[in-house]
């Protein structure tokens, strides 16, 4: 029977989900790596074997020998993609009958990047995406399976995990946040694809085949936008300094502040989380100050003295969720 485990981000992106998506790997015995939304306006950081990647379009299945599938749900930028492929190799990554483009994902092309190349009142990556996924659903894009370059690339994911493979177990890498989901985000300031756990489910797995919910979340938040995000504090500078705040894929400044718990109790309800981790608690230490929110409008702000009555709260916060706190990834 086909199993599947979904690692999602529970904020807006940003939080750590590469980092546990390869330590998942690395202890687990998966056969296959999905990613299912989204396209090179993500960026996954990976350290591996002492190497630093940062991944825009291919699983961190990749670099266990896992099969990687860029799932249906997503859009492809095909230099982008052959661009990574080429790291990946001068990196030494073994990538033979690794990586694989589901055919019915859609290209990112030259019309699409010209639309969003003036792009500024929401503050996108302007790779191509919001337009490409326009196309999608206005049923006049174009499919992987219509470019003969990515033809020794191309899977049927239905085929696959329903006649070839059955009994696969296969871990789905989400993208950006839940705070950004084109339904459930705070719109317009949203992306253009679906980054709850329901996405994995429109790439072709049942929610049946479902056997747990990842949520990744920062210690603090950050966001990468026109919209105003970030109080006028110093304490939210030095965020920024201590955590390395840019955004991995545009290299824009990230804007920081609390973490919501009510907005992290939302994601959670709307997403079946059954395990919840927390990063970056390093960063939270080397400035030295621990606060939260506890109000849907971050208006009501509650501060704690030290690490271990902030973990205390979030443990009581959360009763019904194993919740593990860890560190930014190349501390790991």
């Amino acid at each position: 029977m086909l199993k599947v485990d979904v690692i999602i981000g529970m904020q807006h992106g940003d939080e750590g989900k590469g980092k546990v998506t390869h330590y998942l790997l690395s202890k687990g015995p998966y056969t296959h790596c999905v990613r299912y939304n989204g396209g090179c306006n993500a960026g996954h950081t990976i350290y591996h074997q002492g190497q630093k990647f940062v991944t825009h379009h291919i699983p961190a299945g990749v670099f266990f020998g896992v099969k990687s599938i860029i799932g249906s749900g997503c859009v492809v930028d095909i230099h982008k993609f052959f661009d990574e492929i080429k790291m990946l190799r001068e990196g030494g990554i073994d990538i033979v009958d690794k990586i694989y483009i589901a055919k019915n994902a859609h290209i990112i092309q030259s019309h699409h990047l010209e639309a969003d190349s003036g792009e500024t009142k929401l503050g996108t990556t302007r790779t191509g995406n919001g337009p490409c996924y326009s196309d999608k659903y206005a049923r006049k894009g174009n499919r992987a399976e219509n470019y003969p370059i990515l033809d020794d690339y191309l899977i049927d994911m239905y085929e696959e995990f329903y006649i070839r493979e059955p009994d696969a177990v296969v871990l789905c890498e989400g993208a950006q946040g839940a705070e950004l989901d084109i339904d459930w985000g705070d719109y317009p300031y949203v992306t253009s694809s679906h980054c709850t756990s329901a996405g994995a489910c429109l790439n072709g797995f049942s929610p049946k085949s479902i056997r747990s919910v990842i949520g990744v979340a920062k210690a603090y938040e950050t966001y990468v936008g026109t919209k105003e995000f970030q109080p006028e504090q110093q304490v939210f500078n030095a965020l920024q300094v201590a955590g390395e705040e840019f955004g991995a894929t545009t290299g824009r400044k990230r804007q920081c502040n609390w973490m919501s718990l009510p907005n992290l109790q939302k994601v959670m309800n709307l997403n079946g989380v059954t395990n919840l981790i927390i990063n970056k608690m390093d960063v939270l230490e080397a400035v030295g100050a621990w606060s939260v929110y506890v109000d849907h409008r971050r208006a009501n702000l509650f501060t704690f003295q030290n690490k271990e009555q902030f973990c205390e709260y979030i443990n009581d916060y959360f009763p019904d969720v194993d919740v593990i706190f860890s560190s930014s990834p190349e501390r790991v």
